[in-house]
């Protein structure tokens, strides 16, 4: 491990902290329905999974600046840091975690009360539980989760209108954050890999362990594309196709539909 890792983490972590909080699937069960007229049902039961973006970027500035201090001041002495290569600790104290369970708790309850949430229940450590369903018509753009108070970052599932007639189902949070084009949060995601104990892990970033669902889209429009190699299944809604989401998943479900002209 080099001495650069302490200031990195910390830089890394700078862009994402302007969002309170980054939210990641746990075990869960996920579905989508869009059919050729363009309505749509979307449902999401299990898990979320909360990470403390601006605690941690706090902590790891200050760590970083302290460590800063302490090496320049043995410099000054001629003599050698030997914490120089320790990974910062990022653990909440109890009194912080005291606060961000007081600030999850009162998160759970102000998403109860939006649309579409029937049950939010924080169960301590990060960890929520969500039921979720909601229906409407794809005449605009849908993400899930999003609560613009909370200034959540990273979706779960994004459904884009494209042209006039096509809508793309994306969901880049059902599968690795490196895979997810999230700027900071890939980046260390990837150097984690490859630095063995992994700068991710430092940074609790490794709850993509923890994630293990299923998503399901079924549709009756035209799929034009579809990356699941085992493809779609007749049924008698229409053609259904179901990812299996792990930790480990490359590669986000995704899917081209046919749909009704605006």
């Amino acid at each position: 491990m080099k001495h650069w890792v302490r200031p990195l983490i910390a830089a890394l972590l700078v862009p994402l902290a302007l969002a309170a909080c980054m939210f990641m699937p746990g075990k869960f069960e996920s579905s989508l329905n869009i059919r050729a007229d363009r309505s749509f049902t979307f449902a999401y039961k299990g898990e979320v999974l909360a990470l403390d973006l601006k605690r941690l970027a706090s902590k790891a500035m200050a760590a970083g600046m302290e460590q800063g201090m302490k090496e320049d001041a043995k410099r000054k002495k001629g003599k050698k840091d030997s914490s120089a290569d320790e990974l910062p600790d990022l653990t909440l104290t109890p009194e912080e975690k005291a606060r961000r369970d007081v600030e999850y708790r009162t998160l759970a309850t102000q998403l109860a009360k939006e649309a579409g949430y029937r049950t939010v229940e924080y169960r301590g450590e990060g960890v929520f539980y969500v039921d979720y369903a909601i229906a409407g018509k794809l005449s605009h753009n849908f993400t899930f989760p999003y609560n613009q108070d909370a200034e959540m970052v990273f979706p779960f599932v994004v459904v884009e209108l494209r042209g006039k007639d096509g809508v793309r189902v994306k969901a880049p949070g059902f599968a690795k954050q490196q895979q997810s084009g999230m700027g900071g949060l890939g980046a260390m995601g990837a150097m984690g890999e490859g630095m063995g104990e992994g700068v991710g892990e430092a940074l609790g970033l490794n709850t993509g362990a923890k994630m293990d669902g299923i998503f399901t889209l079924t549709t009756d429009a035209e799929i034009v594309s579809q990356n699941n190699e085992e493809g779609a299944t007749t049924t008698g809604a229409g053609k259904t196709i179901s990812w299996k989401v792990t930790g480990s998943t490359e590669a986000a479900p995704m899917a081209m539909l046919k749909v009704s002209g605006l």
